[in-house]
C-alpha cells in the first residue's frame, strides 16, 4: 500500500503566539528570546529573518542586525496552552499522529485516500486549527516523512503543498542540500568543500562514497536525498512516564535530605529523557508517611529535559505537598506526557550555561557511568545519608528493638 504522510508545522510558532497576546507586533520584526547580552534568539519572525537573523544566534549579535527588533522575552505557558490546543484537534480528527515537537506533527493518512481524499483531508484539518487557534500552519503532503518535511519548507509561510508519489526525487533535485534533514552546519560545511550545493548532485552520488565521507550517516542523507524513507509515523501518546523513587531503611524526618535525593532523582530522570531524545510536560512527586498513608501532587510544565527547570519545579511540588511534618518512608518523582523533540525553552532565558552544563554532564555519564558525577548538594547528601543512618542505628532504641 502506498503512503501518505503529512508534515505539519506551526509558521513561527512561537512569534504567533506574541502576536495573538499583542496585535501591535504584528508586521514588525519580533525577536522571542533573553534580552541580555548572553540571551539566544529562540524564534524571530520573518520580518526579523531578512535581517540575516535565524533562531539560536546570539540575541547581542541579533540587536546589531537590526536595532529596531522588538524583543519578547517569552511566555512558556502560552506557548504549551496553544500547542496542546492543536495536539487536541489533530487528535479528534486523525487516526494515526506523531508530535515530535512543541510546534511540529506527523500524520498518517495510509489508505485514506479512497474514502475521502488524503489532501483534501489535510487541507480541512489545516484550515479547521486556523479558523480555532487563529494561527498560521503549514503542511505537506507526500509518500514519506523526509519529503513531507522538505515540502512544509517550501510551502511556507502558511501555506500547503503536495508531493505526488514518484515525484519525490526531481522535486528534491533543485533544493540546497542543508534542506536535507540531518545536514546540520558542520555537515553541510565539509558537503559544500566537497563542491555539493544541490540535492540533485548528491542524488547522483554513488552511495558507498557519501559512506566513506560519513560513515553510516552518508548512507543515511543519501537515502534521504533520493526521497527514501521508510521511518514510519509513531503514535503519539501522553500517558507514557518514567519515574523513579527510593524507600529509606529507617523513616527520615531529615528535609534537607528529602530535597537533596529529590535532586538526585531529577537529574538520573533528565539524563534518560535526554538520551532517548524526549521532552516531559508534566511532573508528579510522591511521599509516603511512616504510617503507609501515600500523598502525590503533579504540574503540568513546558515541554523540557533541562535538569534546571525540571528541578525547580519538583522542589516546589515538594514544599507545597510535605505538610504533615512526620516521619518520611518513601519518596518518588515521575515524568509524564513524554514527546519526542529537542529542548527548545532554555532558549527563552539567559540560561545558555545551564545547556553546556548538561551536555557536559551527560559526556561524562556516558563515558564513565551515571554515579561518576551529581551535583554538589546530590553527593554531600549521599555522605549525609550514610552518617545520619549509622546514628539511627546506634541509637539505644534502636538497639532495644
Amino acid at each position: 500500500m502506498d503512503r501518505s504522510i503529512v508534515h505539519i508545522d506551526l509558521d513561527t510558532f512561537f512569534v504567533s503566539v506574541e502576536r495573538l497576546i499583542n496585535p501591535k507586533l504584528t508586521g514588525l520584526p519580533v525577536l522571542v528570546g533573553g534580552s541580555s547580552d548572553r540571551g539566544v534568539v529562540a524564534a524571530c519572525s520573518y520580518e526579523a529573518r531578512s535581517y540575516g537573523i535565524h533562531s539560536a544566534m546570539p540575541m547581542k549579535l541579533a540587536r546589531q542586525l537590526c536595532p529596531e527588533a522588538v524583543i519578547v522575552r517569552g511566555d512558556h505557558e502560552q506557548y504549551s496552552y496553544y500547542s496542546n490546543m492543536v495536539t487536541d484537534i489533530i487528535c479528534e480528527d486523525v487516526p494515526l499522529y506523531e508530535k515530535t515537537s512543541i510546534d511540529e506533527f506527523y500524520i498518517d493518512y495510509s489508505g485514506m485516500d479512497r474514502y475521502f481524499g488524503c489532501y483534501k483531508m489535510a487541507s480541512e484539518l489545516r484550515h479547521k486549527i486556523i479558523k480555532e487557534t487563529n494561527l498560521p500552519i503549514s503542511f505537506a503532503l507526500s509518500s514519506n516523512k523526509t519529503v513531507s518535511k522538505v515540502g512544509t519548507g517550501e510551502a511556507k509561510p502558511n501555506g500547503q503543498k503536495q508531493i505526488l508519489l514518484g515525484t519525490e526525487k526531481p522535486f528534491l533535485a533543485p533544493l540546497s542540500i542543508k534542506k536535507i534533514p540531518m545536514v546540520g552546519d558542520k555537515t553541510y560545511h565539509l558537503l559544500r568543500n566537497m563542491g555539493l550545493v544541490y540535492i540533485k548532485t548528491l542524488q547522483e552520488m554513488p552511495r558507498e562514497l557519501l559512506e566513506q565521507v560519513l560513515g553510516e550517516n552518508g548512507g543515511t542523507i543519501w537515502k534521504k536525498a533520493n526521497g527514501i524513507d521508510n521511518t514510519p509515523v509513531i503514535p503519539y501518546s501522553e500517558n507514557k512516564s518514567i519515574s523513579t523513587e527510593q524507600t529509606f531503611d529507617r523513616d527520615t524526618i531529615d528535609v534537607t535530605a528529602l530535597r537533596h535525593i529529590l535532586i538526585g532523582m531529577c537529574e538520573k530522570l533528565g539524563f534518560q529523557l535526554r538520551s532517548e531524545g524526549k521532552l516531559t510536560g508534566c511532573i508528579t512527586v510522591k511521599i509516603r508517611y511512616s504510617d503507609f498513608n501515600t500523598y502525590t501532587m503533579q504540574s503540568r510544565m513546558p515541554y523540557t529535559s533541562l535538569d534546571f527547570f525540571i528541578i525547580q519545579r519538583a522542589k516546589e511540588l515538594f514544599e507545597k505537598l510535605y505538610q504533615k511534618r512526620m516521619l518520611v518512608r518513601l519518596i518518588g518523582i515521575r515524568f509524564s506526557h513524554l514527546v519526542y523533540g529537542t529542548q527548545q525553552y532554555n532558549l527563552f532565558e539567559d540560561t545558555t550555561g545551564q545547556i553546556e552544563l548538561c551536555k557536559a554532564m551527560d559526556r561524562i555519564r556516558k563515558r564513565f557511568g551515571s554515579e561518576y558525577i551529581h551535583r554538589s548538594v546530590v553527593s554531600e547528601n549521599r555522605k549525609k545519608v550514610a552518617s545520619h543512618e549509622s546514628r539511627v542505628a546506634s541509637h539505644p532504641l534502636q538497639k532495644k528493638r
